[in-house]
């Protein structure tokens, strides 16, 4: 598991204690892409969590966004989430 997935799912298990966690890192399939050649990866996420009880598709990304904000100054360039409630999985 690359330093990078490993923060990500450091912060993601932090702020939503998830009951399934799924981190790709799909960099390597955009390379030479414009926006990469900051040296920031692409990844998707799918994550189940109690915390998205209640919440649209929207509010449930910006939960996302939110915990990965440090992350996504430094070392996330494309995100890719599939967030669901726990009781929706």
């Amino acid at each position: 598991m690359s330093d990078r997935v490993s923060r990500i799912r450091t912060a993601l298990e932090a702020a939503f204690a998830p009951v399934a966690l799924e981190i790709e890192d799909q960099s390597a399939q955009h390379r030479g892409h414009a926006g990469a050649k900051d040296g920031k990866g692409h990844f998707r996420v799918a994550i189940v969590a109690a915390a998205f009880r209640g919440k649209s598709p929207v509010q449930r990304h910006r939960l996302v966004y939110d915990a990965l904000a440090a992350l996504l100054a430094t070392d996330i360039h494309a995100l890719s989430i599939d967030a669901r409630a726990d009781d929706a999985a």
